[in-house]
């Protein structure tokens, strides 16, 4: 299995003059993610998505090994399919600003995985709210409103079209996987972690 860090975005929403993945967490929040899935010890082989919105952190992840797959950084949505139209096995998708994320939980992430073409993680609405958190996209599953935590398991080789992708959904409420550094308040509540 391949872990695919999300590392391209421009972060416009953090406003903040360095690049979000960048900022700092006791190290930059990106190193975070890769040591969390180094320390699983799932991976074959770990990669990130980059793009030219984002040359500090390429510079970064290079500079630790860290194979990079150039995106053009139209947003997540067209730099996933870009990146995993290179990648043929099994694919861990994180984005790159999860700085609570371990070992322990990827592990979880991995052996939950059910075997379809594309299985995303979620939290639910109300452990958001009783942690104070907020995520942008949501869905219904199971008659919750729930929220993506930018974490999916995708086999490459049974997706043709992202149109055509049945998705499969988990809830896991941990706030591991529930903050995800969008904006100013949210790394406030890193610090605060």
């Amino acid at each position: 299995m391949i872990g695919l860090v999300m590392a391209g975005g421009k972060g416009t929403r953090m406003d903040a003059k360095e690049e979000k993945l960048l900022l700092q967490y006791k190290k930059p929040v990106v190193i975070h993610v890769i040591d969390a899935l180094k320390s699983s010890n799932c991976f074959s082989k770990i990669m990130a998505a980059t793009s030219d919105n984002s040359p500090n952190t390429q510079s970064l992840l290079q500079n630790n090994g860290i194979e990079t797959i150039k995106t053009k950084g139209d947003g997540y949505v067209s730099d996933l399919n870009a990146a995993l139209s290179y990648l043929h096995e099994l694919t861990l998708v994180v984005s790159g600003d999860l700085p609570l994320l371990d070992g322990g939980i990827i592990k979880d992430l991995v052996a939950s995985y059910d075997g379809g073409a594309w299985q995303s993680f979620l939290v639910t609405k109300k452990f958001l709210d009783d942690m104070n958190m907020m995520l942008e996209f949501s869905v219904n599953h199971d008659n919750k409103e729930c929220y993506y935590t930018g974490i999916s398991i995708v086999d490459p080789k049974k997706i043709s079209s992202t149109n055509t992708i049945k998705e499969t959904y988990r809830i896991i409420d941990d706030k591991r996987l529930a903050l995800n550094l969008n904006t100013k308040r949210d790394y406030d509540l890193l610090k605060g972690a």
